[in-house]
């Protein structure tokens, strides 16, 4: 399944950055692909994307849903399965996650605490 879905998020990545849709708000935009998740039996795939920059999401995530047959097509061209999978498209928010987490970390309890940690460890 991991393989299939890298196949998928490399043949969905390269369509759109080569514009190969012709529609306006793909072509106004980069979308990064992160990842594609396939379902067990490889018939879906749930392609997490993010337009660069992280905005205009609601009008990129419309224009997928609108090409979706498009894509599909176009996979299935360039990826050798005995289905095309049905795709879905969802927004990542692994960057956002990870910048919440990076803040947390940086806050002034928590150093706070891993200071306090770091004194109990030397002492021991």
């Amino acid at each position: 399944m991991l393989r299939v879905g890298e196949l998928i998020r490399h043949a969905l990545s390269d369509l759109l950055s080569r514009g190969a849709l012709n529609d306006p708000v793909l072509d106004g935009h980069v979308v990064t692909v992160p990842g594609v998740r396939m379902s067990p039996d490889l018939k879906l795939a749930t392609a997490f994307v993010m337009p660069l920059g992280g905005r205009d999401v609601a009008p990129v995530m419309e224009a997928l849903e609108r090409n979706r047959k498009a894509l599909r097509t176009e996979i299935a061209h360039r990826v050798a399965m005995k289905f095309a999978p049905d795709l879905r498209f969802k927004v990542d928010d692994s960057f956002e996650y990870g910048a919440k987490i990076d803040a947390l970390l940086d806050s002034p309890e928590v150093k706070r605490d891993l200071e306090s940690h770091e004194g109990d460890d030397k002492s021991e």
